[in-house]
């Protein structure tokens, strides 16, 4: 498939100007681009500038308010309520990374709970930008009905990415981000978009059974990471980003992808740590102890370190998208 190459400087401009377009603010539209652009940098492209044709669809819609300004509230004397207002989820996770960098240093702990909110997108960028800071930081995130409960074959929870950050002194973050899920659900999509079969073991058609076609799956269920455990933990996310922030639950949510019906309605909950106070000064060096104990078996890689190799080429070399989106995407900027 014929591929067309972006400075990252470009892609971001295309984005907004993609945004602006349909129905979004400046601000907005800068705050998505950044993310989905990163998303491409780090080789995660069913999170990055694939999205915004969906994006821009249900802004032009109203299924999302472009020119939504998250509100913050206190919830504690260390925690906040974020409405994201049915806006993009990413004003409300730049909002609560800025309100955690305040909060945590001083109370050890801090959390920031998102309703009405959108897609998230590459979980890892909050906690990553947390981390930065100085900060330990998770990330938990429901999404619209994508996986059965274990044994179950009507989708129900979402893929509910988890993220998790740490700060290390001299080294990049660390940072794991995944979907419970055995893959994201963004990567059917692109499939599909694409006309290519996905493994068997990635999902399931309607009536339960093991596919290799992505239209089949998106119409099915995603199968979870782990097996039981992985649905157990989906649930379990859904009650820390649904339950505990009030919002839509995964099989209350309206899609991410079409431009009608109601808003996702979905949630995120950030917890950030100070982890110099609360591991006594040590944290530091227990962290590094750890990870060169991981780093000193062969065969062994700490999890991010291919993506800080995509993310360094790609701020050498740009990023690559087929021909036919970056037609796609032109149109829209033009429309």
């Amino acid at each position: 498939m014929s591929s067309v190459t972006l400075t990252l400087e470009a892609a971001r401009d295309l984005a907004h100007a993609v945004l602006t377009a349909h129905r979004t603010s400046p601000a907005n539209a800068g705050s998505v681009a950044k993310a989905l652009v990163a998303a491409e940098a780090d080789g995660q492209p069913g999170h990055g500038l694939s999205r915004l044709p969906a994006y821009a669809g249900q802004a032009a819609s109203g299924k999302v308010d472009g020119f939504a300004v998250p509100r913050v509230e206190p919830a504690g004397r260390a925690a906040v309520r974020i409405d994201a207002s049915h806006g993009f989820a990413y004003p409300a996770l730049d909002l609560a990374v800025a309100e955690l960098s305040r909060l945590a240093p001083d109370s050890g702990i801090a959390a920031a709970a998102i309703h009405r909110s959108h897609h998230c997108g590459m979980a890892g960028l909050p906690v990553e930008h947390l981390a930065r800071t100085g900060l330990a930081a998770l990330l938990f995130a429901n999404s619209p009905k994508a996986m059965a409960p274990w044994g179950g074959t009507a989708a129900l929870y979402g893929t509910n990415p988890i993220a998790f950050a740490a700060p290390r002194y001299g080294a990049e973050p660390l940072v794991i981000d995944l979907s419970l899920s055995k893959v994201a659900r963004g990567k059917v999509m692109l499939a599909a978009r694409e006309g290519r079969p996905i493994p068997e073991d990635w999902a399931l058609d309607a009536e339960g059974h093991p596919t290799t076609d992505p239209d089949a799956a998106l119409a099915g269920s995603m199968l979870p990471m782990g097996e039981a455990k992985g649905a157990a933990l989906a649930l379990a996310v859904e009650i820390l980003a649904a339950g505990l922030t009030g919002a839509c639950l995964g099989f209350e949510a309206g899609s991410f992808f079409t431009a009608e019906g109601e808003p996702p309605g979905v949630g995120q909950l950030l917890i950030a740590f100070a982890p110099g106070p609360l591991s006594g000064g040590t944290f530091a060096e227990r962290l590094e102890t750890l990870l060169g104990a991981v780093e000193a078996q062969d065969g062994t890689r700490l999890p991010g370190t291919r993506r800080s190799v995509t993310r360094a080429q790609a701020r050498e070399t740009g990023v690559a998208i087929s021909q036919d989106l970056h037609a796609q995407l032109l149109g829209l900027a033009n429309s």
